[in-house]
């Protein structure tokens, strides 16, 4: 097992015990995007609309877990949502791996 694998392994455990909380998971593709396929229990708020919707999303007493298709606007929703205070939000990177991961919890 090389380095990347135990760092991975890590990320992934740390995210399985999040979503294990009951986190609030949160989808920032599009609407047809997330239409071809989503975790079951996800929410859906387009990357655009993230700074529109910081009341609701402020509103959610548990941790949230962002994805998208690559990983890369979950990262740009968790540094919005960073920056308008909310600390317990995580990068779930893409779509299919927060389902493979609840998956695993089941």
């Amino acid at each position: 097992m090389g380095l990347f694998d135990i760092f991975f392994r890590k990320r992934n455990e740390e995210l399985k015990a999040i979503l294990s909380q009951g986190a609030v998971i949160i989808d920032v593709r599009t609407a047809p995007e997330f239409r071809s396929g989503k975790v079951a229990c996800s929410i859906n708020i387009p990357y655009e609309q993230i700074n529109h919707k910081l009341g609701k999303i402020k509103k959610y007493k548990k941790p949230i877990v962002l994805c998208c298709a690559s990983g890369s606007r979950s990262v740009g929703a968790m540094s919005m949502l960073r920056n308008a205070g909310m600390q317990n939000v995580y990068n779930g990177r893409t779509w299919y791996k927060v389902d493979r991961l609840l998956g695993e919890l089941a």
